[in-house]
């Protein structure tokens, strides 16, 4: 374990009931959190050991069936075609004539989706305590009337980084770690060993618990979800140094709650406290099968401006 001296932790601007709000080390204008840590020579780092002979892609498929967090009430992923030959042809949308669409087939279409879909990762905006969020920006300053006019996607770098897999649910000798189970530090620390990996500071830490079995089944993915609990998270953040964690089920913590009475509780201590974003549905299931633990991690969420969350396409390509 850390000593108090090595702990990755930040200086509180908000303290209520044990929950701090971080100001940001890297000074007032910060945007990005522990993506920081990202700079020429840790990419230098990690991309002079690239293996090459294979890419490993992290991210599902948008279907019309897959898997999303509809519990509060926000919209599925939704595909529709707005142009299509035939039709473009009879309503002449373009202007352009029937003869000129009869010669070149014209074929469109428009998505719709909450923006925490698929494989996305969470911006610092997502959640913080009371009203507070990371580098204690508030809805009172920094909130438009669309979107946040902090901490969106398109501020972030491109993220080129060690990235690590912790295997809990093969270090149990299962394909999947049972519903609401808490992982711990222990779980963590047993699976480096098991792995014989160290993690690191800057890591991406990808923890796979098996939930991809369940996909593309919503109910089975999504309720009663095995992930992290916060002594996990503490320990990845102020300890390990993770940059960003990510899980290959639809919260990355455990769901419902350790306490019944708290929502999500580790994504607020992640984005408002630690200022580390989280990735959630990635697919390990590759990695897995062919015990790949280390690799560089390279992606980075679509620049939607503003966005509290974004799709993104991580590859993990393994090391040498």
């Amino acid at each position: 374990m850390a000593t108090e001296e090595e702990r990755f932790t930040f200086e509180p601007v908000f303290e209520e009931g044990g929950r701090k709000v971080s100001r940001s080390p890297w000074g007032p204008d910060d945007e990005i959190g522990r993506l920081n840590w990202i700079t020429p020579e840790s990419r230098q780092r990690v991309l002079q050991r690239l293996d090459g002979s294979k890419a490993f892609d992290l991210s599902v498929s948008y279907t019309l069936d897959m898997p999303t967090f509809q519990l509060a009430g926000d919209m599925k992923y939704e595909i529709w075609m707005s142009h299509t030959p035939q039709g473009s042809i009879n309503d002449n949308l373009t202007g352009m004539g029937p003869e000129a669409h009869s010669r070149a087939s014209y074929c469109g279409d428009s998505i719709a989706m909450y923006t925490h879909t698929g494989t996305h990762m969470d911006m610092l905006t997502h959640l913080g305590y009371c009203g507070r969020f990371w580098n204690d920006w508030t809805p009172d300053e920094h909130l438009g009337s669309r979107h946040w006019l902090v901490g969106g996607p398109e501020k972030y770098p491109n993220i080129v980084a060690r990235g690590v897999m912790l295997d809990v649910a093969t270090l149990h000798g299962v394909d999947c770690l049972p519903d609401r189970y808490v992982i711990t530090p222990e779980d963590l620390c047993a699976a480096a060993r098991e792995h014989g990996i160290e993690l690191r500071r800057g890591d991406v830490v990808c923890i796979r618990t098996g939930r991809m079995i369940k996909w593309p089944n919503t109910d089975e993915y999504v309720l009663d979800s095995p992930g992290i609990g916060m002594a996990a998270a503490r320990y990845l953040c102020e300890e390990a140094g993770a940059m960003c964690i990510g899980g290959d089920n639809d919260s990355l913590e455990v769901v419902p709650a350790e306490d019944p009475s708290e929502f999500i509780p580790v994504h607020p201590y992640m984005f408002a406290t630690a200022g580390a974003q989280i990735i959630e549905s990635l697919w390990l299931e590759e990695l897995a099968a062919e015990r790949v633990y280390e690799f560089a991690f390279i992606g980075g969420p679509l620049k939607l401006a503003g966005a509290t969350g974004a799709p993104m396409r991580p590859l993990a390509i393994p090391l040498v």
